[in-house]
């Protein structure tokens, strides 16, 4: 199979059926396969999509939603082909730039080629601005220089996205997944279209866990093999910082003879030297554990209700 395309749906009813009649036009010619991941709809995109299947089509249906990581994840465990393309199926992605990403990729030498959305067709105070902030922030923290990093449509060689490891909700920051796998990228323009079926599932509500993920992705580029060079280091600030609290305080109780027990300074001694780092820690190691747990047996984050493969026309 030389191209597996996924593509992640969520109540696109009016959407999936001109998504595959669009898909199939573009890939004439090509040896690919459509994987359709629906993440737990509850319109008729699950019958639209069946309806509209052919031979080269897959559906995989979740038995609820668990978000477009996870979907996005299953679809890609379940490509077989030397390329992987992941794209949204609202239809603001075009399938018609498929094979021009493909021979970018075939021809550059590269690992992976992102869409860049040159000319977007997004509100620009909910969508525009904070998608320009946010991809400023994301370029200058993890220094992955990619233009935008909000357009799913992109074309990976199958071992770099076979490998991403997507959890939660990461697929914001594939591009400094595949960086930490020492994958080469490029960007190519590709089309983008204002959305006409359906409503948008993403919201201004999206920031905080894009930040919270930044700090995240940070981590694993910068401390993953050497965290001790970031949580010592703040342990022992810490830590210093609260003993010479605690310090002060006791040479001033044995030359003034003041009682200090109950001082609001004793406390932030006590409490920089115990617990200025756990906040920090847990979160991170959870994310570790999580990691260990599933990967080490090799457990999905995801159930499948079925998978249907579409029938020859």
């Amino acid at each position: 199979m030389k191209l597996s395309v996924v593509v992640t749906v969520y109540n696109e009813e009016d959407n999936v059926i001109p998504l595959c009649q669009k898909e199939y036009e573009a890939l004439e010619g090509i040896d690919y396969e459509l994987i359709l991941v629906d993440d737990g709809s509850t319109d008729k995109t699950v019958e639209n999509a069946k309806s509209i299947a052919n031979e080269r089509t897959k559906v995989l249906i979740f038995n609820k939603n668990y978000g477009q990581s996870t979907a996005m994840s299953a679809g890609i465990a379940e490509a077989s082909g030397e390329y992987i393309v992941t794209m949204d199926g609202d239809l603001q992605n075009d399938p018609a730039d498929i094979p021009k990403m493909m021979e970018k990729l075939e021809t550059s030498g590269m690992d992976v080629v992102a869409g860049v959305r040159a000319n977007r067709k997004d509100g620009f105070v909910l969508r525009k601005f904070p998608s320009k902030i946010a991809n400023w922030i994301i370029r200058n923290t993890t220094d992955v220089r990619l233009t935008d990093y909000g357009c799913s449509l992109r074309i990976y060689k199958s071992d770099i996205a076979k490998n991403l490891g997507l959890y939660g909700e990461l697929h914001r920051f594939i591009p400094v997944l595949a960086k930490l796998q020492g994958a080469k990228m490029t960007e190519v323009d590709v089309n983008h279209h204002a959305r006409i079926h359906g409503e948008s599932k993403y919201g201004i509500n999206r920031t905080f866990k894009v930040m919270a993920d930044l700090i995240l992705m940070i981590f694993f580029q910068k401390y993953f093999r050497r965290p001790m060079h970031l949580f010592g280091g703040l342990g022992i600030i810490t830590f210093a910082l609260g003993f010479m609290i605690d310090l002060y305080l006791v040479i001033y109780k044995f030359v003034t003879g003041a009682d200090i027990w109950g001082r609001p300074l004793l406390l932030l001694g006590s409490i920089m030297i115990l617990a200025g780092i756990q906040f920090i820690t847990v979160g991170i190691i959870a994310e570790l554990m999580m990691r260990t747990y599933f990967e080490s047996q090799n457990k999905t984050v995801y159930r499948l209700k079925e998978t249907y493969i579409g029938q020859a026309r």
